[in-house]
This record gives C-alpha cells, structure tokens and sequence, in this order.
C-alpha cells in the first residue's frame, strides 16, 4: 500500500467555492476555516469562543 502525501489544512480547503457576496469579504475564506479549526482545537464551543481566540491569535 502506497502512502498518500500529507496536506496542509491550507490545501485540503484552499479549492472550496466562497459564495458570500463580494462586498462583504472581509476575510479570505481560507483564514476563516483556519482559524476555526484551531479555536476549536484549543476547546472553543460558541462563535463568541472562536472570536476570541481569534483576537488572541492576532494579538
């Protein structure tokens, strides 16, 4: 069995379609995810948890 190369998190979402409207992208995509999966790593349960751990790791 031949082992597959791993993949960043950047690559394994970069592809996803972003359908927000334009006018309202603040952000890219990708950083949202990102930063998502790491608060939830780090124990956030609510969108006020992903924030702040988020503001944390922006300083």
């Amino acid at each position: 069995m031949k082992l597959q190369p791993k993949k960043s998190i950047y690559e394994y979402f970069y592809e996803l379609e972003d359908l927000r409207v334009d006018r309202t992208k603040r952000h890219q995509l990708i950083d949202i995810i990102i930063i998502t999966i790491c608060a939830v790593i780090c124990g956030a349960d609510t969108w006020v948890d992903k924030l702040m751990v988020s503001l944390n790791m922006n300083g």
